[in-house]
This record gives C-alpha cells, sequence and structure tokens, in this order.
C-alpha cells in the first residue's frame, strides 16, 4: 500500500501484553507510536524522544527498550511487555506501597526497567540498583522510594 509522500506502509503482527495485534506501519515508525497511536497502549510515554529520559521503555524480548528510538519494524514477532502488562505486578505494587509514585508521568517506564532488573538480576546490589535507575530520570521523587520498592522486591525473591 502507498501513501502520499511516496513510503509504503505494510502490515505487521505485533506481540504484545501476550495478545497478537496487527498494525500498518511505515518502515521508519517507531515502536513507541505504533503502540501509543495504532494499539491505544498509551502508557509507554512520550516525552523526550531521543532515548534520555525513559518514559517510553517497554519490554522487547525481555530486554529493557527506549520505544521512542526502536522502529516497530524490528519488534515484528517479537514478545513485547508494556506497563498495561505489568499493572498487577509486584513491581507495581512494589511501586505503590513504598510511595515510589508521585505525578507518575515517569512511572511507567520505572515499572518496566525495574522490573526486567529484578527479573535478570535477583541479587542486584546497590550499585546495579544506581546502574540501571540512571537509564529514566525522575522529576518528583528523588529516587529513594523508587530504590527502596526494588530493594523490597529483591527480598521477597
Amino acid at each position: 500500500m502507498n501513501v502520499k509522500n511516496g513510503t509504503s506502509k505494510e502490515l505487521i503482527q505485533l506481540h504484545v501484553n501476550g495478545e497478537t495485534h496487527d498494525a500498518v506501519t511505515r518502515t521508519a515508525d517507531t515502536l513507541l507510536e505504533t503502540l501509543r497511536g495504532q494499539l491505544g497502549l498509551t502508557g509507554a510515554k512520550r516525552a523526550c524522544e531521543n532515548g534520555d529520559c525513559g518514559a517510553c521503555t517497554v519490554l522487547v524480548n525481555g530486554e529493557p527498550q527506549l520505544s521512542c528510538l526502536s522502529l516497530a519494524v524490528e519488534a515484528f514477532n517479537q514478545p513485547i511487555t508494556t506497563i498495561e502488562g505489568l499493572l498487577n505486578s509486584p513491581v507495581s505494587k512494589a511501586f505503590v506501597d513504598h510511595w515510589a509514585i508521585q505525578c507518575g508521568f515517569c512511572t511507567p517506564g520505572f515499572i518496566v526497567n525495574c522490573h526486567a532488573l529484578v527479573n535478570t538480576h535477583p541479587d542486584a546490589d546497590d550499585s546495579l540498583i544506581q546502574e540501571w535507575l540512571q537509564s529514566n530520570i525522575c522529576r518528583c521523587t528523588g529516587y529513594q522510594e523508587i530504590r527502596d520498592a526494588v530493594h523490597s522486591l529483591l527480598k521477597s525473591h
């Protein structure tokens, strides 16, 4: 199928939060644009759009990925997890229990990133936690509450 500016669009399947979705994308469409605009999954936030803030973090094959810098076609046939797929997760609960949420804008990216951290490094120390948290920016919490939430999750493993 062709569009007015001469670029072509393709139908791809995305496997998001355990469900298969059809999406019509240009090769230049980001995963963030496709998740938000076509699939209605607005939890990943559009913020800096250059990979600095982490608000758009999703998991692709279990690995944190900045969806504003990832092309939708690159995620074809790979399992994608967004914040919508983690709403009732232990990480989400720990964030609530430890008041690691202020305005909430950055929270989805932090929860997705921390979910990956806890699952891939169940014995993470303070240094590794700090390294992982550096990929996300929060202007409200001061990070201590987020670290407390992660520590509570690691203790429960």
